[in-house]
């Protein structure tokens, strides 16, 4: 599912800054690659502190 947001998104963000033109799918494919190389990874470390952070500010009933 990430995958394809990535896709998506990359895709309407090239879209929306460069508008459509013949090497517009270049530009689109590398900036989803790029996008994907770095905002994975991101996740990866972000996440499990942002669920600490979540876990300590929020009450629980347990």
């Amino acid at each position: 599912m990430a995958l394809l947001m990535s896709c998506v998104m990359s895709f309407f963000i090239s879209v929306f800054n460069v508008g459509t033109f013949d090497g517009i799918f270049s530009i689109w494919v590398k900036a989803w690659i790029l996008g994907f190389l770095v905002g994975f990874p991101v996740v990866l470390v972000v996440s499990p502190i942002v669920k600490k952070l979540v876990e300590i500010l929020v009450e629980t009933d347990d």
